[in-house]
């Protein structure tokens, strides 16, 4: 029998139960669309993910006291190892490093007239505007001069202006009290919005000494933010930075230093990773429905393959071989996972689209996720379809004419 004619029959034989088919490859197609849809949404979210990282830039390392291997907690002498003076080191021994700044923050009351709210101040050099791509929306950003300074001046974020003036006009020159050290408004950043749920434009940012000498009264900086000037020098900066601390810290502590360097492209490939894996995760946990589909169209096989006995037994008894009943069984489940495949792919592109939609998200559908799925799709109707196809191809021929 040729392939032709078992195509035909295979179709001949679903269009008779419609309806039946349709309910037999649903788990396929819930399945190839959960996979697309979930695949997609994780996609999104990954790029999401490094879009927001991104924002913050690529070049970004950051220098912090931090825990070696043997250690359960900071004490005092390690939170306090980063100084103002290892600013000039870097720039000194570190020449891939090309804007530097030491950071000091902390939560204050941001107090003018009678309004106020609770807010972050950040204290560093002009340099911590360029790193972290912040510019001003109103008047000025201080300069590296007075970034070194304790002059009490600051430049505040759209949310900080919005609770304590009616206008981003009115703040320039205002003079607002953090704690009680009074500082006059020289400049109003542009609007940053949330990344990761944290609102940017809920900030202060000050000179380094003015936070550190005037609202903490310290003699240390909490971190140290650097740059390079392009993504590709960032591994050559980590590792003159490696060098410079170790031989320093070393020197101070008189045993192994601990200090963590951070940088923006290290954490957007852990934030990648761990998105993969909870896409694959997820995809994972969608496919079972294949199974579950494959199972029906598994079932409904054996169902067909009990319907059609008599005739299976009469095409037997006529000389058709067992390999073309087999052929014809199997070709008809393939058929109807294909179906259940297209079908799916469909549903995922609707599905991602929704969904990501109403997440905020841009799903992407990639075409590795449509080949698996429906590659899977097409395994499932070959193992499922199998076994029908086997025990319809094994009848014996006068069993079969006899049965009822």
């Amino acid at each position: 029998m040729k392939i032709r004619d078992l195509l035909l029959s295979a179709f001949r034989s679903i269009n008779r139960n419609r309806t039946r088919s349709l309910l037999t490859v649903l788990g396929v197609i819930i399945g190839v669309g959960s996979v697309i849809g979930m695949m997609a949404i994780g996609k999104g979210s990954e790029n999401s993910i490094k879009g927001e990282l991104g924002k913050l830039g690529t070049n970004l390392m950051a220098i912090s006291p931090g825990l070696d291997h043997h250690s359960v907690s900071l004490d005092m002498a390690t939170s306090q190892i980063l100084k103002e003076r290892d600013v000039q080191s870097i720039l000194k021994f570190c020449p891939s490093v090309h804007y530097i700044t030491p950071v000091v923050q902390t939560k204050v009351q941001a107090v003018t007239g009678t309004f106020n709210v609770r807010t972050t101040i950040v204290g560093g050099y002009s340099d911590y505007f360029v790193i972290n791509n912040f510019r001003v929306n109103a008047g000025q950003l201080f300069d590296t001069k007075t970034g070194k300074s304790i002059q009490k001046v600051c430049v505040i974020g759209k949310t900080v202006a919005n609770e304590l003036f009616s206008s981003e006009e009115k703040a320039i020159g205002a003079i607002i009290r953090l704690d009680k050290i009074p500082c006059r408004v020289i400049g109003v950043l542009e609007e940053k919005g949330q990344t990761f749920g944290f609102d940017r434009d809920d900030i202060v940012i000050a000179p380094f000494r003015t936070v550190q000498k005037r609202i903490l009264g310290i003699n240390y900086a909490s971190s140290i933010l650097t740059a390079t000037t392009t993504e590709n020098l960032v591994d050559m900066a980590t590792a003159e930075l490696n060098d410079l601390f170790l031989n320093r810290l070393k020197r101070i502590s008189g045993g192994e230093p601990q200090f963590n360097i951070r940088t923006q492209k290290e954490m957007m490939d852990i934030m990648g990773s761990i998105s993969s894996m909870l896409t694959l995760l997820l995809a994972a946990i969608a496919s079972i429905s294949l199974l579950v589909g494959g199972i029906g169209i598994m079932n409904i096989m054996l169902v067909s393959v009990t319907e059609r006995t008599r005739e299976i037994g009469l095409r037997l008894a006529v000389g058709a071989p067992s390999k073309a009943i087999l052929l014809q069984f199997l070709i008809e489940a393939i058929i109807l996972s294909l179906i259940g495949g297209i079908i799916g792919i469909v549903l995922g592109y609707v599905l991602a689209a929704s969904v990501g939609s109403a997440l905020g998200l841009n799903a992407v559908v990639t075409s590795l996720s449509i080949v698996m799925a429906f590659s899977f799709s097409c395994i499932v109707g070959i193992i499922f379809g199998f076994f029908p196809a086997r025990k319809a191809a094994r009848l014996n021929p006068i069993d079969a004419l006899r049965h009822e």
